[in-house]
């Protein structure tokens, strides 16, 4: 791999432990790029290789996104689930994934991947938790390395159906045996656990009103036989708090603690309605949180207690959910929304765009217990997004830093593992058109 300069930044944050909260803010320096990882960092590095000119831009770590479905992108705005709760929206929308297949799992993974790369994304993971008609994990992970993204897919699973009480049809659940044979699979085709791995590979099963509590503890034994990751959806919504009190007489924190589901190899989704308590029993045992605010908005859910979570020590990523809840998977847009969502309920000094974007970054990649990336540092993988700041979004900006508050939506270049996977604001990796005309017209044929 030939080496890369990124010179003449305007502002390059680092998120590193080196200066102040969120690490060292540099100017007018460089970014020296080898063999996938940072090789220097500072002003007037020297290179034969290729020159990438950042004047007038902002260099940061590139984002990472700790919660996707990304088979959902082809079931946006769908009639009958854009104004509904989460059990309703499910519900209407259970009857349609149910006929996707191996193809629209890869193509709806490809245009979900290249959406967050355009939006400054470095690192996603995505938690499947369906496979009709011979759909697979693999059909993803095929897709993730088309487009170059380093990926921490979850083999996810729903076991308990509608004739057994659950919220899913039948058609949708599988056998618990078969479920924990395909994550040993799985795990041991694809994950890798070293540094600089572009995949790993979690277990996830979907969440407690669609898995037994059986289902739960045996994957999390599993997950620490493996040394894998452990991820599911818990407290959400109101709704999600009155099923945990009827059906297991505890709260969702309660259950998870009881079952193996905390810990440092732990990250739930969403947690809107997590009390002090569980707040409490996340920080003591750094269990991950994944923060989802544009989908929590849209299904009504709630504002998650993000401040109270960072003030007691709670690891946060952000995530930004499938797109039939979110209609959109921007990662530098979800994290504007944290930003925004706890100053309008808690004040306009309670979170700084630096803090956003923080844990937009270096806060997503602790969560998915990554050390080797989401800061920018001397040895560390090569993972970085370029914000040309010339442009009419930040006009008249005088702080270049508050990117969320004044600042481009979409990346003018991404690197991954130091390959180019945007350039000048166009995915270097797949034909892009091509892939959205094919994505249109799986979604026309699943709405025929």
């Amino acid at each position: 791999m030939r080496e890369i300069l990124i010179r003449n930044a305007d502002l390059i944050l680092t998120m590193d432990d080196q200066g102040g909260k969120f690490g060292r803010e540099l100017t007018g320096a460089d970014i020296l790029l080898r063999r996938g990882v940072i090789a220097g960092i500072g002003p007037g590095l020297k290179s034969d290789g290729e020159i990438i000119d950042a004047t007038g831009c902002l260099v940061t770590p590139g984002l990472v996104n700790t919660h996707h479905h990304l088979y959902q992108s082809l079931t946006r705005a769908v009639p009958g689930a854009q104004d509904a709760l989460l059990f309703g929206w499910l519900q209407a929308l259970y009857p349609i994934w149910a006929r996707f297949g191996p193809e629209e799992m890869r193509v709806s993974a490809q245009v979900g991947l290249a959406e967050l790369a355009l939006s400054g994304c470095t690192l996603s993971s995505d938690h499947l938790y369906l496979f009709p008609n011979g759909a697979r994990l693999d059909d993803t992970i095929e897709a993730a390395r088309e487009v170059g993204l380093r990926f921490h897919p979850t083999r996810g699973a729903m076991s308990i159906g509608e004739s057994d009480g659950g919220l899913p049809p039948d058609a949708l659940v599988e056998e618990e045996a078969a479920i924990l044979e395909d994550c040993i699979r799985v795990v041991d085709r694809f994950h890798d656990a070293s540094e600089g791995s572009m995949l790993r590979v979690g277990i996830a099963p979907c969440s407690p009103f669609s898995v037994s509590r059986e289902l739960m503890r045996d994957a999390a034994l599993l997950a620490r036989d493996k040394g894998v990751m452990l991820h599911t959806h818990l407290a959400e919504n109101d709704e999600d708090i009155a099923y945990s009190l009827e059906k297991f007489g505890v709260r969702p924190g309660q259950y998870a603690e009881e079952l193996g589901w905390t810990g440092a190899d732990v990250w739930h989704a969403h947690c809107v309605k997590l009390d002090a308590g569980e707040i409490g029993l996340f920080a003591r045992t750094r269990t991950g949180v994944a923060h989802c605010p544009c989908s929590n908005c849209r299904l009504g859910s709630g504002i998650a207690p993000l401040r109270a979570m960072r003030d007691a020590g709670v690891p946060v990523g952000l995530g930004v959910d499938g797109s039939a809840s979110n209609d959109g998977a921007s990662l530098i847009e979800e994290a504007r929304q944290a930003m925004l969502l706890q100053r309008v309920a808690l004040g306009a000094d309670r979170m700084s765009a630096r803090e956003a974007l923080f844990i937009a970054t270096r806060g997503g990649a602790e969560v998915l217990g990554r050390t080797d990336t989401g800061l920018l540092s001397g040895g560390k993988r090569a993972d970085i997004a370029i914000w040309d700041m010339s442009g009419v979004e930040a006009a008249g900006s005088w702080d270049k830093a508050a990117l969320l508050l004044a600042g481009p939506h979409k990346v003018r270049d991404l690197f991954v593992e130091g390959r180019q996977v945007v350039r000048d604001y166009h995915l270097t990796t797949l034909d892009l058109p091509r892939l959205l005309e094919r994505q249109n017209a799986l979604a026309r044929a699943l709405m025929a």
